[in-house]
């Protein structure tokens, strides 16, 4: 995130329970540790800018239905069973408010593909001794927890890991919705001969440094939030190449137009090194610009 960081001061948890590992109980909080800062962008009616708006319409009667009276429901093909929101409420796993410890296993075993959604945890007694025993028990041990529990209607798989002072929990997909990558184009695998890895490797070294994720941002939201304080400013609409500096049409050939010549593969990686390392020497000579968020 750039210009800002985000912060929990004011946030609500969205769910409270309990750690448990062995005879240990653990309460905690639970936020969201990620937030979305893209713009929000409305449906507009092209011809005249009316509003577009959706509603909830029940093919029955005809009637607009509110979501107090919307239930939920599976259909099988031949038959329909409706499922309310006491249905709902009423099995054990969403009444349960505890986030089981089933094993601890080392990070680098879980594939960073795994991960679906963070959320930071917060100690919920007047006592954090508990916490911070397990935290410091997960550093000291290098491990990370496997928990189970259910959040939103859902049986979870998550990650417990330490993150700075916090307990950090990632949830994981299920084994099954992680999809096996199988392209036929790899299938013949071509030679790759030590001139070219040595080459490939100095373009991995040109590129190499510590990773800063702050000094990167959001291009396109930042270009819509311009387009957008640009035609505010001017009114009914603006010219891109106007606004931007370039043209809105980005060809996918080369800049003369020519069209993607195919080069010889080591050629293209000397090339590359060479550029990455013009590309070096220019940004250490020109001041760092500090770019505003957007959000």
């Amino acid at each position: 995130m750039t210009g800002r960081r985000a912060t929990l001061e004011g946030m609500r948890s969205i769910w409270k329970g309990a750690i448990t590992f062995g005879l240990v109980n653990v309460p905690v909080k639970v936020y969201s540790a990620t937030e979305d800062h893209d713009i929000s962008l409305h449906q507009v009616h092209d011809a005249d800018g009316g509003r577009i708006r959706y509603q909830r319409v029940c093919e029955i009667d005809g009637s607009v239905v509110e979501y107090a009276h919307i239930d939920k429901a599976y259909d099988d093909g031949e038959r329909t069973v409706i499922i309310t929101a006491d249905d709902i409420a009423s099995l054990p796993a969403e009444k349960s408010r505890e986030i089981d410890v089933v094993e601890f296993v080392p990070g680098e075993q879980i594939d960073p593909i795994r991960f679906d959604k963070s959320y930071y945890l917060e100690p919920d007694s007047k006592s954090s001794k508990a916490y911070a025993l397990l935290r410091r028990t997960l550093e000291e041990t290098e491990r990370v927890a496997i928990v189970h529990f259910a959040l939103r209607q859902k049986t979870r798989l998550a990650a417990l890991r330490v993150a700075g002072d916090v307990l950090l929990l990632q949830t994981l997909l299920w084994d099954d919705e992680v999809r096996e990558a199988t392209f036929p184009s790899l299938d013949d695998h071509p030679a790759v001969s030590r001139k070219e890895l040595d080459m490939s490797a100095k373009l991995v070294e040109s590129y190499s440094t510590d990773f800063e994720p702050g000094k990167f941002s959001d291009d396109y939201q930042l270009q819509l939030r311009e387009l957008i304080d640009a035609k505010l400013a001017k009114g009914d609409s603006v010219d891109t190449e106007e606004t931007f500096g370039e043209s809105a049409d980005h060809s996918d050939g080369d800049a003369d137009g020519s069209g993607g010549e195919v080069l010889d593969l080591m050629e293209a990686l000397r090339q590359s090194v060479e550029k990455s390392r013009g590309a070096r020497e220019a940004t250490s000579k020109t001041p760092a610009r500090t770019t505003k968020s957007a959000g």
